[in-house]
C-alpha cells in the first residue's frame, strides 16, 4: 500500500508497511492500580527476607545450598541475597579446588554446581564431567536413566565457552535422551519440564518473564517452603507495582511527544519496548534507566520507520545531515513530519545529558550525538542500496549492519544511565566503539537476520 503527498505540483509516492495500531490504550495504562505499595508491604517484605537470609546461613548441605540458590534465581529473588549467595558459591568453588566428594557420581549435583558457578563468573572446568565417562570416553550407560541429571546437564551445557567440545558433545547426548524421555512420557510433570527446556534452555530465557510461571510450579512442589512462597508472591506484586508506575510515566511522555499521532506510518510499540527494557534491567531501583531505555527504543523505532518505510531518499539525506550537525536551525530544511521527529530526539538527548553535566561535570552530548549520527548514516546507506537496487556483498552488508542493528546507540545510552561516576577512561573508549560493542552488535545482527530468514 502506498500514499501520496503533493508538493509544488509534484507527487511523492510513499511506501507503507501497514503497521497495526497499538492495542494498549493510554487511558487503560494510566488506570492501572496496585495495592502492594507503602510501608506496610515494605515492612512485611523485609521481615520475610530476614527469614530467608537466616535459611541461607543455616543450610549446610552443599546440594541444598545450590538448589536454594537456583530457586531464588528462578523466583526472581536473587538480587535481595547477593551477598549470601556469593559467600556460598565462593565456599563451594574453593572446596571444589581442593577436591570435594559430595557430588561424586551425582550428575544432577555436578551439572547444577557447574551451571551456577559459571553463571556467577567462576572459572570451573568442563573436566568436572570426566568422572561420568567410561574407559572408552563415552558417557556411562547407567546414567541414561537419570533424567533429572541429564536435564541439569543439558541446561549446564549452554554455558560453554569457545572450543569446549566436550560440552557440545554432552549437549547432543542430553538432547537425544531427553527427546526419548518425552516420547515415553513416564512422568507427566518431568516430561513437561523437559519439553519446556528443549524448546528454549534456561540460559536463553528472560528470568523475569519466567518468574510468574515458576511460582505456580514451586507452589505445587512437595518441598515448597511457605516463607519463601509468601515472600516471592509479595515481592512479585511489589515489583509489578514499580514497573506499572514506570510504564505510566513513560506512557505520559510518549503521549506528549505526539509522535504516534503525527507519524501514523510508524510503529506505535511503547508497551513492547517497555517489556524489552524490563528484560534488560528489571530490578525495581532502576526505574529511571528502564524509562530512558524505553524512550531510546521508541525513538529508534520511529527513526527506523522514517528511513525504512516513509522518507524519500532526498528527505533522508536532509535528516541525516540535521542529525550530524545537531543544530536546531537544521530543522528548517526538513519536511514537517521530520521536524517533530528531529526535535523530540534532540530534546531527549539534551535532557539526558543534563544530569551528568550538572552532577559530574561531564559533557556527554557528543557521544550520544555520534551514536545517533552513526545510526542514521547506516540507515541512509541501506536506503541508498534499496533505491539503487544495489545488492551489497556479505562483507559490505555486515560492515554497515552491525551499526544499523542499533546496539551501539543502546549501549552508549545505557552506559550513561547506569554509570556513576563516569570515568575519563570510559569516555576515551567511546571515541571509537570498543570491541565489546562490535561483537555484541554482531551477535544481535546475525541472530536477528537468522530469525527472519526464509531459509530458517
Amino acid at each position: 500500500m502506498a500514499n501520496s503527498n503533493t508538493s509544488n505540483n509534484s507527487i511523492i509516492v510513499r511506501r507503507s508497511a501497514n503497521y497495526q495500531p497499538t492495542i494498549w490504550d493510554y487511558d487503560y495504562i494510566q488506570s492501572l492500580r496496585n495495592k502492594y505499595v507503602g510501608e506496610t508491604c515494605t515492612g512485611q517484605s523485609n521481615m520475610l527476607k530476614e527469614h530467608v537470609r537466616m535459611m541461607l546461613h543455616k543450610v549446610v548441605d552443599p546440594l541444598e545450598q545450590l538448589e536454594l540458590i537456583d530457586i531464588l534465581q528462578r523466583l526472581g529473588l536473587s538480587h535481595h541475597f547477593e551477598g549470601e549467595m556469593k559467600r556460598i558459591l565462593e565456599d563451594l568453588y574453593n572446596n571444589d579446588q581442593s577436591g570435594d566428594t559430595w557430588r561424586k557420581e551425582n550428575l544432577y549435583a555436578t551439572a547444577l554446581k557447574f551451571r551456577l558457578l559459571r553463571q556467577h563468573g567462576y572459572n570451573i572446568s568442563q573436566g568436572v564431567f570426566n568422572i561420568f565417562k567410561d574407559e572408552r570416553g563415552k558417557f556411562k550407560a547407567c546414567l541414561c536413566e537419570e533424567t533429572k541429571g541429564i536435564l541439569s546437564l543439558y541446561e549446564a551445557s549452554f554455558l560453554l565457552t569457545e572450543s569446549e567440545n566436550m560440552l557440545e558433545e554432552l549437549r547432543n547426548f542430553a538432547i537425544k535422551h531427553l527427546q526419548e524421555y518425552v516420547k515415553q512420557n513416564k512422568d507427566k510433570t518431568l516430561s513437561a519440564m523437559v519439553t519446556y527446556a528443549l524448546e528454549l534452555p534456561l540460559h536463553w530465557r528472560i528470568i523475569k518473564f519466567e518468574t510468574r510461571g515458576f511460582i505456580d510450579i514451586y507452589k505445587s512442589r512437595e518441598d515448597m517452603n511457605p516463607i519463601l512462597l509468601k515472600l516471592v508472591e509479595m515481592d512479585f506484586n511489589m515489583v509489578q507495582a514499580v514497573h506499572q508506575e514506570d510504564l505510566k510515566q513513560v506512557s505520559r511522555w510518549w503521549k506528549n511527544t505526539k509522535l504516534a499521532e503525527n507519524l501514523i506510518f510508524a510503529r506505535d510499540r511503547l508497551m513492547e519496548i517497555f517489556f524489552w527494557s524490563m528484560s534488560m534491567i528489571d530490578h525495581p531501583q532502576f526505574g529511571c534507566c528502564r524509562i530512558n531505555l524505553t524512550k531510546v527504543g521508541s525513538l529508534i523505532t520511529i527513526v527506523d520507520d522514517v528511513y525504512d518505510v516513509y522518507g524519500t531518499l532526498d528527505e533522508l539525506k536532509l535528516f541525516t545531515d540535521a542529525i550530524e550537525r545537531w543544530d536546531i536551525n537544521a530543522m528548517d530544511q526538513l519536511p514537517d513530519y521530520m521536524k517533530i521527529c528531529f526535535l523530540t530526539l534532540y530534546n531527549f538527548v539534551n535532557e539526558m545529558a543534563f544530569d551528568p553535566l550538572k552532577e559530574q561535570g561531564f559533557h556527554i552530548i557528543r557521544y550520544l550525538k555520534k551514536a545517533w549520527a552513526d545510526l542514521c548514516r547506516s540507515y541512509l546507506l541501506e536506503a541508498e542500496w534499496y533505491y539503487s537496487g544495489y545488492i551489497p556483498s556479505l562483507e559490505e552488508y555486515l560492515e554497515n549492519a552491525w551499526i544499523s542493528i542499533t546496539t551501539p546507540v543502546i549501549l552508549v545510552h545505557t552506559y550513561f544511565m547506569v554509570t556513576n561516576p563516569i570515568t575519563k577512561e570510559a569516555l576515551d573508549c567511546l571515541e571509537e566503539y570498543p570491541k565489546i560493542f562490535y561483537w555484541s552488535s554482531m551477535i544481535l545482527r546475525l541472530t536477528d537476520d537468522l530469525g527472519t530468514s526464509a531459509v530458517c
